[in-house]
């Protein structure tokens, strides 16, 4: 059984703080957040997502103008999506912490594809202020990395941290996570091998 609990974080980035520490520090906050409604059985999936360019995090717009500014920033090159897991098993308190990051390459989408998008209000709450899943967007057209990051859980990065917890799992995850996105992954057996992956 599966329960969705929202923690209300302080997910402001801290003075000097590298994108990957951001995102696994927000992603264990909210995994501890979780614990005061837990059962002593239960098994906490904290996930935290950002967009990065550079070393420059692009957090969620405050409004339109801005999402429309990100979105002209990003169009046409190649920037990161940082995802972290953090799982934390209430029986015995572990943690453990796990970080995908994408390579997601945009689209040299036009001035008004970003004007008919913008206008949706789906930019406002995302981080880069797009969703690649979006059918009538679509801001990317190829990529080689964890789509599924991209889109907020890394299943296999997820699948290798419960393997490490021991906790057993009766699904061929891969195999349903692509048939689910219609994406065709070329990174999760490496993944799943152990391989830090971009």
């Amino acid at each position: 059984m599966f329960s969705v609990s929202v923690s209300n974080i302080d997910e402001s980035q801290r003075t000097g703080e590298a994108p990957a520490d951001y995102v696994l520090r927000l992603a264990e906050a909210k995994a501890r957040a979780a614990v005061a409604n837990a059962r002593p059985e239960s098994i906490i999936i904290g996930a935290d997502t950002t967009v990065v360019d550079g070393n420059r995090i692009v957090g969620k717009p405050k409004d339109k103008m801005e999402a429309t500014a990100m979105l002209k920033f990003l169009r046409g090159h190649v920037h990161q999506v940082y995802t972290a897991l953090a799982v934390l098993r209430m029986q015995d308190e572990r943690l453990i912490t796990d970080l995908c990051v994408t390579d997601v390459p945009m689209r040299a989408y036009s001035d008004e594809e970003i004007a008919a998008y913008v206008v949706t209000g789906d930019p406002l709450d995302k981080a880069g202020a797009y969703a690649i899943q979006h059918p009538e967007f679509h801001p990317v057209e190829t990529m080689n990395g964890c789509y599924a990051s991209v889109m907020g859980l890394p299943l296999c990065h997820l699948i290798r941290v419960l393997q490490r917890m021991d906790v057993p799992y009766d699904a061929n995850i891969p195999v349903a996570c692509q048939a689910r996105l219609k994406y065709r992954c070329s990174v999760s057996s490496a993944i799943l091998r152990g391989e830090q992956i971009g």
